[in-house]
């Protein structure tokens, strides 16, 4: 698949909050293809990106190199049991797209820099009854990604039905 996927609308719309980050770079979370990853670098912003597919990841890798963009890579199995994937590194923002594995959620919010900014969107549990994901581990109560995050201040929060195309998600920015 070709990384040139619209990036979410959730980054675009609130662009601005990016240059208020402290100096370091952005961990763009189980990226995929890097969709948001490679909006933000075209923006000169320092990424690095992380996902357990290392072929969508070379591709990443290799659009990168033909833009001359300053992202790194990095393949990693985020639900490895036992391990602690983000160690003690950290990051001016993470950014966490589709993607919910709750054992992160405390590494998540440790890997922040102070001032540093949380952008996450993920699934609802009302998205079974349209599609996948369906699992429940994969799936959010009402509320809970803001009390997994309560002690960052929040700057955006919303539960939402989509339209294009046709979701259940829940989204937060929030700064540490």
């Amino acid at each position: 698949m070709p990384c040139t996927q619209t990036p979410a609308s959730l980054i675009t719309d609130n662009l601005p909050l990016f240059d208020t980050l402290p100096q370091g770079p952005i961990l763009d979370l189980a990226c995929g293809h890097g969709r948001n990853a490679l909006y933000l670098a075209r923006q000169v912003l320092p990424l690095w990106c992380c996902d357990r597919n290392g072929d969508a990841l070379s591709q990443l890798q290799q659009a990168a190199a033909d833009e001359r963009l300053n992202l790194v890579t990095w393949q990693q199995d985020l639900e490895q049991p036992g391990c602690s994937p983000l160690g003690e590194r950290q990051f001016a923002a993470i950014l966490v797209f589709n993607y919910l594995h709750r054992p992160l959620m405390s590494a998540i919010e440790q890997a922040l820099m102070p001032g540093g900014l949380l952008v996450y969107e993920t699934f609802l549990e009302q998205q079974a009854s349209i599609g996948k994901p369906s699992n429940p581990d994969f799936l959010l109560k009402p509320g809970e990604l803001q009390q997994h995050f309560a002690s960052l201040t929040t700057l955006h929060y919303v539960e939402k039905e989509h339209s294009q195309p046709h979701r259940f998600t829940a989204q937060l920015i929030a700064r540490k």
